[in-house]
């Protein structure tokens, strides 16, 4: 009996302890850190991945178009809801600097300017992220060049935009999203394919892991 006892008494141990464990190991949000779930209003931002640069060129195989050397984003979370799911953030920010472009005439990059933020931006416990503009508007971005006949001003717009997300090197990447050419002379390229690698991700202290 005391033998039985003493079972019964280790049994209920376990039991009590199981409840416990489980909702430690159990998975939490989309967008966590090592200290937790990402919480809604929390800032995420990025820079280029070391070594990469932000590309504009004018194929999705070409080299001739425009590249920048130093790129950040800044997003809102609004949702972020229990894995596996889709988390919601508010891109507010996204900035281009150090910039060249190689195209005949044109002898510098004065300023890229991203229009019409904030931009929707969602993504999903399989690494989708998707970029979209408001309502009735897209995604749009302003590159004012210096040529040999001096500044022009070309306007590239796109009805949204797709990346994926790596927990590898906690980055956001977009390979060739393509941009038509809305606006600007014949000294802007008629076409433009976006690429470009964020990472890490953080949220200002802590790398952020899609789960």
């Amino acid at each position: 009996m005391r033998i039985r006892s003493l079972l019964a008494v280790a049994g209920t141990a376990v039991a009590l302890t199981l409840p416990a464990v489980t909702p430690a190991s159990a998975a939490g949000a989309v967008l966590t850190t090592a200290n937790g779930d990402v919480a809604v209003g929390d800032v995420l931002n990025a820079s280029l991945a070391t070594g990469t640069a932000a590309t504009l060129y004018n194929s999705a195989t070409g080299t001739s178009g425009i590249s920048c050397a130093a790129s950040t984003f800044s997003a809102t979370v609004t949702d972020n809801p229990a894995a596996p799911g889709t988390a919601t953030e508010s891109l507010t920010g996204q900035t281009f600097s150090s910039c060249t472009s190689n195209v005949l005439g044109v002898t510098g990059v004065t300023s890229i300017t991203v229009n019409n933020l904030p931009y929707t931006t969602t993504v999903s416990s399989d690494g989708t992220v998707t970029v979209t503009p408001p309502s009735g508007s897209t995604v749009q971005t302003t590159v004012v060049l210096r040529t040999l006949l001096g500044s022009v001003t070309c306007v590239y717009q796109a009805p949204g935009l797709s990346g994926t997300a790596s927990n590898d090197d906690n980055s956001i990447a977009f390979t060739n999203q393509a941009f038509t050419r809305t606006s600007g002379s014949t000294l802007c390229p008629a076409a433009g394919y976006f690429t470009a690698k964020y990472a890490p991700v953080t949220d200002g202290t802590d790398v952020v892991v899609v789960n």
